[in-house]
């Protein structure tokens, strides 16, 4: 049986979570700069995807790419769809080519994090010589 926490303990453990999804950001953001400042733009997604996925690893960071989600409606599956990089099972990274991150960028991470039951999403955008991010919370 697991122990009662008391309220200042729940709050520091929430804390903790916190920090670390934090701390993986952090980490996944620098990865992402140092692809965007050896590969620069113009390369097609799958590339950006592909070297971020081996600069993760490489960092000791676990990835998977292409992760597939079926979407229900009323119960049947009515579509699916295919998320870039899932990270240590928990963070969803968006990428995108773009001139810029917009409204269509945020619904879709918005849909995936709802699909996939997750928290925090992060669209990377590689279509700029500077790497532009947003970081996105979902409450479930």
């Amino acid at each position: 049986m697991k122990p009662q926490m008391n309220t200042d303990e729940r709050r520091c453990e929430r804390i903790n979570d916190l920090e670390t999804i934090n701390e993986l950001t952090r980490r996944v953001i620098g990865c992402a700069m140092t692809v965007s400042n050896t590969l620069g733009c113009g390369f097609l997604e799958k590339v950006y995807e592909n070297a971020l996925a081996h600069e993760l690893r490489k960092s000791g960071i676990a990835c998977e790419t292409q992760c597939r989600l079926n979407v229900f409606y009323d119960g049947a599956v009515v579509g699916d769809y295919t998320v870039d990089i899932l990270v240590e099972n928990e963070l969803i990274l968006e990428l995108k080519i773009a001139k810029q991150i917009d409204s269509t960028h945020y619904a879709q991470t918005i849909n995936y994090l709802r699909a996939m039951n997750r928290h925090i999403g992060l669209i990377l955008n590689f279509g700029n010589p500077k790497l532009e991010f947003k970081r996105l919370g979902h409450q479930l």
